[in-house]
């Protein structure tokens, strides 16, 4: 990336000296940019983020920063806010005392910490609770206030780890576009870690999937979802149903497949893939069409039904026994797909190399 802030230059880090948590890692971040880092627990995200921070030290490697190494500077010289999932709010001080600690911290004048502490409360919706304790808000507005914490010194960087986390899901839903909202006010470059693919897709520029330590892809939410690099992804960004088969015959980048369920067409994630090769196929329930007709698609049954207030989630399984989900509008009715078949367009569905 050309316009590159942040850098991360083949940054490994050990803890042991034998296994690596992060490997061998190239990352860049834009200015204004809103980055996420994605992944299951133990994937390395949250290593890279007290790396970025100064908390941790790369084993290998180099972070730079408007072109300048920081990799040996100390936290309070980085310019970086930080915001954790605990809040990390200290309980004997006011909301007021809490925000204008790292400006004391940086001996800011009385006058101007008094100034940015009441503006960074008033940005985040706080302004009228400044001499409260952290135990008298709630969890939404104690969140507020560690953001508000991490922007009153003016950072270059944010770096926010499932700050999220501790909140219930309309809570959460609704911080996370306030959050995305004041970073485009401020224009000030984010970087946040998650492991909720819903929370990444809603609020990224662009996001970074990460695996033991690697990236496995990085790009756009919309090329992430509809244009995984590889299985791990297509697994782990939204809901997947799968089928095991091996390549009949191929036509460009589309792929007839024969799989225990019948043959079905796939596009080629690797244009390498070669006829009778092993391959997996992912396709996404909002995808997959139920057709009456036999002789059309995959025979299949209906097993369950989850009503999610604005669709219904079908679980299916072909006569095979292959589990698949299927995305259908919330006035079916679920006896209408008793039996069924599987449709869906050519090149909806994405064949990947089977791990050997």
């Amino acid at each position: 990336m050309n316009d590159a802030f942040v850098s991360l230059r083949s940054v490994s880090k050990s803890y042991d000296g034998v296994h690596r948590v992060v490997e061998q890692l190239d990352l860049d971040v834009a200015s204004h940019e809103f980055l996420t880092l994605l992944g299951p627990s133990g994937s390395g995200k949250t290593t890279i983020l007290t790396m970025l921070a100064g908390f941790e030290a790369p084993t290998t490697g180099e972070i730079l920063m408007n072109g300048k190494a920081i990799t040996g500077l100390p936290p309070h010289r980085r310019n970086i806010g930080v915001v954790f999932q605990n809040y990390a709010l200290f309980p004997h001080m006011t909301v007021a005392q809490n925000v204008d600690f790292p400006l004391r911290v940086r001996q800011v004048p009385r006058g101007e910490r008094e100034t940015r502490t009441r503006e960074a409360l008033e940005m985040v919706g706080l302004g009228q609770h400044l001499d409260r304790r952290p135990s008298q808000l709630s969890g939404g507005q104690q969140q507020r206030v560690a953001l508000a914490r991490a922007l009153v010194f003016h950072p270059d960087l944010i770096l926010m780890d499932e700050p999220l986390g501790a909140l219930d899901n309309a809570l959460r839903k609704r911080m996370q576009f306030e959050i995305k909202a004041l970073q485009r006010k401020l224009g000030v470059a984010v970087v946040f870690v998650t492991h909720d693919q819903g929370e990444a897709l809603v609020m990224s520029d662009r996001i970074a999937v990460f695996d033991q330590g690697r990236v496995q892809q990085i790009g756009r939410p919309e090329e992430i979802y509809a244009r995984p690099a590889n299985a791990f992804v297509a697994g782990f960004i939204g809901e997947t149903s799968w089928f095991k088969g091996r390549i009949l015959s191929r036509s460009g980048s589309l792929a007839l497949i024969e799989t225990p369920s019948g043959n079905l067409r796939a596009r080629l994630a690797d244009p390498g893939l070669a006829d009778g090769q092993r391959v997996t196929v992912a396709v996404r329930p909002e995808d997959i069409s139920l057709s009456p007709s036999a002789g059309v698609g995959l025979a299949a049954r209906t097993e369950g039904r989850t009503y999610l207030g604005d669709h219904i989630l079908l679980s299916l399984r072909t006569d095979d026994g292959t589990p698949v989900v299927a995305k259908i509008d919330k006035t079916a009715s679920a006896d209408e797909y008793a039996r069924t078949h599987l449709v869906w367009a050519d090149g909806a569905a994405i064949a990947f190399a089977a791990e050997v």
